[in-house]
């Protein structure tokens, strides 16, 4: 997939890069997308979170023309997905789909294969893979087969081929998961320099950083639904302006703890993996007085207490109410 030929640009087209009504998807009787809208601006970054299973690889396939929808509507830069789909596959690209021409072969060779389809001469294509494996870390290990890669030198293929031709819109699929952190800065200047560029990103991504680093809007995916859209900073004002964090001693006092929490404070707690933590979002910070009474009242000992703004972790926590670990999104399902 990459530019198209002979036609104006997508932006003459469209201020929106994807427009996405009522999207629906079925495998069997699991409904794995539940009626999507998506507004993503043209020259943008647009994340997409939610834990696996949430439906989001499924959306980015079926606004890829890779899945037919079921129900709904899409447009890429105001081409019908299911009436013009010839001409969104020469307006995307889809990580995962570049760097396996032939496994045998050479990231070089793959690279060099893919610039020369995308019209560049000999030198100019042997040229342009050398200055992509070197920026992307991938030097030592240009003339090793593409099948004795790991997961995350694929990945950084996979989007060193995507410069080749950058195509208008780029779906990003997880792209740095598991890289080092590194690695993982350096994916993210790439994708800042794409859009620099002219391109526009749709990135799905298990590092709630990653989305607070890169995006300029994001959607929040949860059961096939968008449950939550707007700017990061939108997001965390929607879940309050601070949020308390407090350790309890004993840790059979949790149950009581967070009931009293959520009675006082009127909202979902959730409990981190450190056993003893409690966060829970706090719109009204005078409420802390009442609640240390009603604390003590019962007994309960407290070892820490805070009160700070709100993190994108609890915003997801929040939304979603699924837990966080320290990598990114505690993924308790299989991918869809």
């Amino acid at each position: 997939m990459g530019n198209v030929n002979g036609m104006k640009s997508p932006l003459e087209n469209s201020e929106l890069a994807i427009e996405a009504r009522g999207l629906v998807k079925h495998f069997g009787e699991n409904r794995a997308v539940d009626g999507v809208d998506l507004n993503v601006r043209a020259g943008t970054i647009y994340g997409v979170l939610g834990p696996n299973g949430a439906g989001k690889t499924t959306t980015i396939r079926m606004l890829a023309t890779l899945l037919r929808a079921d129900a709904g509507s899409a447009r890429i830069f105001g081409y019908d997905i299911v009436k013009e789909p010839h001409i969104v596959r020469q307006l995307i690209g889809v990580t995962g789909q570049y760097a396996s021409v032939d496994e045998s072969l050479s990231a070089t060779e793959n690279l060099i294969i893919f610039s020369r389809l995308q019209g560049l001469g000999r030198k100019d294509a042997r040229n342009k893979a050398a200055e992509l494996l070197e920026e992307f870390g991938l030097t030592e290990a240009a003339k090793r087969p593409l099948k004795n890669f790991s997961g995350g030198m694929r990945r950084r293929l996979d989007l060193a081929a995507s410069l080749i031709a950058q195509p208008p819109l780029i779906f990003l699929d997880e792209p740095t998961t598991g890289l080092d952190p590194r690695t993982r800065n350096q994916m993210w200047d790439t994708i800042r320099r794409l859009v620099d560029t002219g391109s526009t990103v749709l990135l799905t991504t298990q590092y709630l950083q990653e989305v607070d680093e890169l995006a300029d809007r994001l959607a929040v995916i949860d059961h096939g639904r968008v449950v939550a859209e707007g700017t990061v900073d939108e997001l965390k004002a929607s879940v309050g302006s601070s949020s308390l964090h407090l350790s309890i001693q004993n840790s059979h006092e949790m149950i009581v703890a967070r009931e009293i929490v959520e009675q006082i404070l009127q909202v979902k707690t959730s409990v981190s993996q450190d056993i003893g933590k409690i966060t829970a979002p706090m719109a009204d910070v005078d409420r802390v007085t009442d609640l240390l009474i009603a604390l003590r009242q019962k007994g309960i000992q407290l070892d820490e207490f805070s009160v700070q703004k709100p993190t994108l972790d609890e915003v997801f926590l929040t939304i979603t109410g699924n837990d966080v670990d320290e990598n990114g999104l505690q993924l308790e399902e299989q991918r869809v």
